[in-house]
This record gives structure tokens, C-alpha cells and sequence, in this order.
């Protein structure tokens, strides 16, 4: 069987690249389904792209690759292919779109878009075999028990990360990058909850709190949320991307809140109240009680000197912690680092050494936030390397 594209993976780089690569393309998937991360993301609605979209938002080792692909297909231009389709969405925080009703409206978007293309879908579909003579690339596939040889003269790596591997993700697309010459930059878990060890926070379990999270110089300002294992939330789940194992991380437990003012103020109003009770008006109680064992808060306001609430207000908005690390890949929303982008060509992900390979999504040394950029990434790569297919074709 000959074709002219043949895409590994149809998760949400590889579908959207087929929706345009051209009417001889073949897309391959070892999973029962398409798009598998879209399906779960959200909460089951998708956070298919964020409104303030910008390129100082994604991680790389080279911070600028991503521009070029980013500024040519926007979260407009996906915003307007969402409209086409008719899929109702909505704004949460911070620049967020979600679909109203179901993630599978933006996988059956993009099969309805792959369909109008020409482009083909197989699905349990596994790659035995790739290799290259110069011209073309010769791929063995088994496929309901059967082998089948498919040429092509373009191949595109879209099988993403490590991350969640339940959903069969696996380092494929590094194994076939360095096949083919390219290096691999360190990768680990991203966008991924943090632990201790000894469990510390399992008595709080379930307590949510607005926060500021810093990790070597980089802070967020979100819902931080602890668990059995340790701690979670968007705060976290955005550090993570910037903590590494060893590395301590600071929270700050009063983002808005002048301690010092409120303290001082209690202490001439409500003199005998407890510095607990006034705590748990900014702070979930059951985060107050817990604190209480690490920072002394035992007393009335009323005694408390200058001092002592210069300390305390210290102590909780620079609360410093040191995780023992992280839930790995089993939980991990991306994974940080990937395919080297040093011989990437940024407008049209194709490989500098070998015509025809290209890289897209996950599986490149591009990281985003948590909010949709993820997402966004694979839309605007994708279409990066399907626009350079059809003109190379």
C-alpha cells in the first residue's frame, strides 16, 4: 500500500495534522478509540485552548521554537474551526475554553475534518517496523492479525509522551526520533501532583485553599489542593513543570490578605479571641489546626506583640516545603522535555536530516501550562506540518 503521509498516532497532533496534510494520508493508532487524552481532559469537556495563548507560556530548551507555529495558527483560528462546528463552549479562569457538553465533540470534529480531507483512519493498529531508503519510508503495521508494508513519502511522529501510560502512552516517538539521528532531551512527569513520603497532609485531605506557589524563581497564583499522597491542585500542577527532585517549594499562604493589618486591628477589637479563630477567617479551618502544629498560633490575640505577628505572617505567606517527589507519569497531565528541537526546522517540524520526518505535539521538547496550552500546541504544530506536507507534495 503506498500513500503520501503516513501519521503515527491519533491523538490531537496527529488528527489535527491529517485534517489537512492532504487526501493521501494514513493515520495509525494501536488504541480501540482516537484521541484519547481529549476525551478525558476537562473533566470530560476539554480545555482545548486558552485565550491568552502567548509563547513565554510553554517550556523548551530552546524558548523560541515554538513561536513561528504558535503565531501561524492561533487559538482563534481553532476557536473559529469550533464555531464552524457548532460546539457550544464557555471561558472558565484564566483565559480557559471549555466545550459545554462533551470532549468527544472535539474528537468527532476533528474525524468529521480528517473524513472531509480524504484521510484515513486505522485504528488497533501496531507499528512493527520503519525504515527509510533515502527517498521514501517503508512501514510494517499489523492490523487484525494480519502484517501490511505501507509507503510513504512523508512520515509524522505524533505519538506524544510518557505520560499516563493506563492510556497506553509510550516512548515510541523517541525510540523512531533517534533511530533517525535526533537526541532525545531529559524528559519527566509534568503538570503532575507532588508527594511526601511520610504523608504529612493525609489528615487534610480534600482541604482546597487559594495560594501563591513558587518554584525556583517561578510562582503561580491558584487553588492549591491537598491530598492523601501530598499536594495537588492548578498551583502545583503548574510549579511542577519548574520543580525538580531536591528542589524545595514555597507557598504562600495569604495571597491578598494584609495579616499584619488584620491581626493588629484584632488585637484592639477582639483582644481575647483565639489567633486560631482569626485565622480561620482567611484560612479552611482544618488547614489552621494543622498549622498550628508546625507554627506556634496557641494564645488570644490580644498578647500577641508586633513581633510575634510580623513572625507568623512570615511563616505563612514563605511556608517552604520540600516534596520527595512527584506521582510520575501515572498522573502526569504532559511530559516535560522530548525530541531535541536543535534539528527541527520551526516553520515546518520537519527534521533537517531526514526529508519527510516530521515531529509534532507532545512528543517535542515543548511544554505548556496547564489551561489549554497543551492543547493548543498540538493544533498550531500540527497544522505546521500538514501546510509544509501539501506544499512539499
Amino acid at each position: 500500500m503506498q500513500v503520501e503521509t503516513l501519521i503515527l498516532g491519533a491523538g490531537a497532533a496527529g488528527m489535527m495534522c491529517a485534517t489537512q496534510a492532504g487526501p493521501s494520508t494514513l493515520v495509525i493508532d494501536h488504541a480501540k478509540a482516537p484521541g484519547a487524552k481529549i476525551r478525558i481532559s476537562g473533566g470530560g469537556r476539554c480545555n482545548f485552548t486558552n485565550m491568552h495563548t502567548d509563547p513565554a507560556r510553554f517550556l523548551g530548551t530552546n524558548p523560541h521554537f515554538h513561536k513561528s507555529a504558535l503565531s501561524r495558527y492561533t487559538q482563534w483560528d481553532f476557536l473559529d474551526l469550533v464555531d464552524r462546528h457548532k460546539i457550544a463552549w464557555h471561558e472558565k479562569t484564566l483565559g480557559q475554553l471549555f466545550c459545554d457538553e462533551k470532549a468527544t465533540q472535539i474528537v468527532e470534529m476533528l474525524r468529521h475534518e480528517m473524513a472531509k480531507a480524504g484521510a484515513q483512519l486505522w485504528l488497533q493498529t501496531a507499528l512493527v517496523d520503519l525504515s527509510h531508503d533515502g527517498t521514501r519510508f517503508t512501514a510494517q503495521l499489523e492490523r487484525d492479525g494480519k502484517r501490511h508494508s505501507v509507503t510513504a513519502r512523508n512520515v509524522v511522529l505524533a505519538t506524544g509522551g510518557k505520560s499516563i501510560p493506563k492510556m497506553g502512552a509510550t516512548g515510541l516517538a523517541y525510540d523512531i526520533a533517534r533511530q533517525f539521528g535526533h537526541a532525545i532531551t531529559d524528559t519527566r512527569p509534568a503538570l503532575v501532583p507532588l508527594t511526601f513520603s511520610d504523608q504529612r497532609f493525609a489528615p487534610i485531605s480534600g482541604v482546597a485553599t487559594p495560594v501563591v506557589a513558587e518554584a525556583n524563581g517561578t510562582a503561580f497564583e491558584e487553588a492549591l489542593l491537598f491530598t492523601h499522597r501530598g499536594l495537588s491542585g492548578p498551583a502545583v500542577l503548574q510549579i511542577s513543570s519548574y520543580w525538580s527532585e531536591g528542589d524545595a517549594i514555597t507557598l504562600n499562604l495569604l495571597p491578598g490578605h494584609d495579616l499584619v493589618e488584620r491581626l493588629k486591628s484584632a488585637r484592639q477589637t477582639h483582644g481575647k479571641r483565639n489567633v486560631t479563630t482569626t485565622l480561620t477567617e482567611i484560612l479552611p479551618e482544618r488547614l489552621v489546626d494543622h498549622l498550628s502544629t508546625d507554627i506556634p498560633l496557641d494564645g488570644n490575640v490580644g498578647d500577641l506583640s508586633d513581633k510575634r505577628i510580623d513572625e507568623i505572617t512570615t511563616r505563612l505567606r514563605r511556608w517552604s516545603l520540600t516534596p520527595t517527589g512527584s506521582e510520575g507519569y501515572r498522573t502526569a497531565e504532559v511530559t516535560l522535555g522530548g525530541i531535541a528541537t536543535d534539528r527541527i526546522d520551526s516553520k515546518t517540524m520537519m527534521s533537517r536530516d531526514v526529508p519527510g520526518l516530521y515531529m509534532i505535539g507532545e512528543a517535542v521538547d515543548v511544554t505548556g501550562w496547564l489551561g489549554g496550552y497543551n492543547f493548543q500546541w498540538a493544533w498550531s504544530s500540527g497544522i505546521a506540518a500538514a501546510h509544509a506536507i501539501a506544499e512539499r507534495a
